[in-house]
């Protein structure tokens, strides 16, 4: 997509971002003008994004690589450490939103629909004394 379909598409936010709703689709918006104003757009092709994606993951995977399960589960206990998860997290889903914005994907009925196949090809199991409790959150 050329700029000026991007720009199109896209008119500029001019309200600060404080007076948005948190939600994914002004978190994308704010995504695409950050990249619009540094001319970005170009070098965001869809594998550049996926590229950079899987980076960010593996940074978010560095943090516990060495890690035992029960190390991992008390991670977020930890200021600083916290903070990395939180960041490398945000960077995961930054340039997942990008990307989903360059292919012009859906991601939440995307989400929707592979949990509907993901159903379908995993049925739960028949409980045995009624259902298990959801994990605590």
């Amino acid at each position: 997509m050329n700029e000026d379909a991007q720009d199109a598409r896209h008119p500029r936010n001019t309200q600060p971002h404080d007076e948005h709703p948190l939600n994914l689709a002004h978190l994308q918006r704010r995504l695409v003008d950050f990249a619009a104003v540094r001319a970005w757009w170009p070098h965001h092709t869809p594998k550049n994004l996926a590229a950079a994606l899987s980076v960010e993951a593996s940074e978010l995977l560095e943090i516990f690589q060495w890690l035992t399960p029960e190390q991992s589960e008390r991670v977020m206990a930890d200021p600083e450490t916290a903070h990395r998860v939180r960041d490398e997290v945000a960077d995961v889903l930054a340039y997942l939103l990008q990307l989903c914005e360059r292919l012009d994907v859906d991601l939440l009925t995307a989400l929707d629909e592979k949990i509907d196949r993901n159903e379908s090809r995993f049925p739960a199991p028949a409980p045995a004394h009624g259902p298990a409790p959801a994990p605590e959150a």
